[in-house]
């Protein structure tokens, strides 16, 4: 089985320490790369050189220091060569209007947080479920 390329856009480290673990706790083969705020992460994909770095799946959250995740993914889904990748908004917000927008910017599923720490955990579990085990991610 060929390694998972995950990108993690996430400032809170709680959340980052608890996706990390759920993540790491399955038995598919993943990297995950966390990155703190929009403008790293954007900086990122502006300086990607080699087809291997490019993420397979992104976990995405709004609200993020610097650059708005909203502009993260519409960056992600504008340009040509990463428009493909499958995005996840994982967030606090159950906000209609940033629901909208995330589906109106080709955002592929968003998810609300669950508060509760087994329920963020079965939720990374049935993330992985899904979007690993069970689509077919572009170039795997």
């Amino acid at each position: 089985m060929k390694e998972i390329n995950i990108l993690l856009v996430e400032d809170n480290e709680g959340d980052i320490l608890l996706t990390k673990e759920a993540l790491e706790d399955s038995k598919i083969i993943n990297k995950i790369r966390v990155i703190r705020d929009g403008k790293a992460a954007i900086s990122f994909f502006e300086s990607i050189t080699v087809k291997d770095e490019i993420p397979d799946l992104v976990l995405l959250d709004i609200n993020l220091p610097k650059v708005s995740g909203h502009e993260v993914l519409m960056y992600i889904k504008n340009a040509e060569k990463y428009a493909s990748i499958p995005v996840i908004i994982l967030t606090t917000s159950s906000s209609e209007k940033d629901i909208l927008k995330s589906y109106k910017n080709h955002v592929n599923c968003y998810i609300t947080k669950p508060i509760e720490v087994t329920d963020f955990m079965n939720a990374m579990i049935k993330i992985e479920e899904f979007w690993i085990n069970i689509v077919s991610i572009p170039g795997k």
